[in-house]
């Protein structure tokens, strides 16, 4: 009897399990605007890296590295570079969209107690890696994915995450002593928040919508969006759309 229970332990263990991670995956968010100056213990902050070591990476390469911030003159440097990126995009945009764009805000540099900057380094494993030598792109996938595990631990511990992508590289290597050969792939500003919005800040904003899932899904051949089987599958992704709509988490 006690061997049949310890079988049957890890799957009743994720089921258990299962709508916390939906719910924690749906109420991640972008965060800009709500950080809060309280300090991130070393326990937690422990904990969200060895989630994010612990991502898939191609060939096991793990070509990731993490570059705690929490230097105010340091995160003054980057938020500097920041503002010149971002005063760079907005030209990019015409008339009321470039108007839209300076008023959003985009970062929590200053705001978050805690910055990190995860890179890729993409000779981690040697000029010929496992699954790598049709692919070399492989490395940021892998490193994207440390990203991810991140993010969703992050949030798991009440964290707010919000990713800065409006850099130039070389400003952003120059200022934290990245070498050249070493990409940063993702720049975060970590802390805990006031709140978790109940949709994605630029959703909210107006700048643009949640695509519905079903014109993103082809079966068997791409631009084919239905076959003989696929009737089920869109129903019930558009019935956990409209459950997500009224608030409810994926069945």
């Amino acid at each position: 009897m006690e061997r049949a229970a310890e079988l049957t332990d890890p799957v009743d263990r994720f089921e258990q399990a299962r709508a916390a991670v939906y719910q924690n995956i749906f109420t991640r968010r972008d965060v800009r605007s709500q950080f809060l100056p309280d300090q991130v213990s070393d326990v937690v902050l422990s904990r969200v890296l060895m989630a994010a070591h612990h991502a898939p990476s191609v060939g096991f390469m793990q070509p990731w590295n993490f570059l705690v911030i929490r230097s105010k003159a340091v995160r003054q440097r980057v938020h500097a570079a920041f503002l010149l990126a971002r005063a760079e995009e907005a030209t990019k945009f015409d008339n009321e969209k470039e108007e839209q764009y300076r008023r959003l805000k985009l970062e929590g540099i200053l705001e978050a107690p805690i910055n990190i900057c995860v890179t890729c380094d993409h000779g981690r494993a040697g000029p010929a890696v496992l699954g790598r030598t049709h692919n070399p792109a492989t490395d940021i996938y892998s490193t994207v994915c440390a990203v991810q595990n991140l993010w969703l631990a992050a949030r798991a511990e009440g964290l707010g995450v919000g990713w800065v992508s409006i850099f130039r590289t070389a400003a952003l290597q120059n200022i934290l002593g990245i070498p050249t050969n070493i990409s940063p792939i993702a720049y975060l500003c970590v802390g805990y928040v006031s709140h978790f919005l109940d949709k994605p800040e630029l959703e909210l904003a107006g700048w643009r919508s949640r695509t519905p899932l079903e014109k993103l899904v082809f079966f068997d051949q791409w631009g084919q969006d239905h076959c003989e089987w696929s009737d089920g599958v869109v129903q019930r992704i558009r019935h956990i759309q409209e459950r997500e709509r009224q608030g409810a988490i994926a069945e």
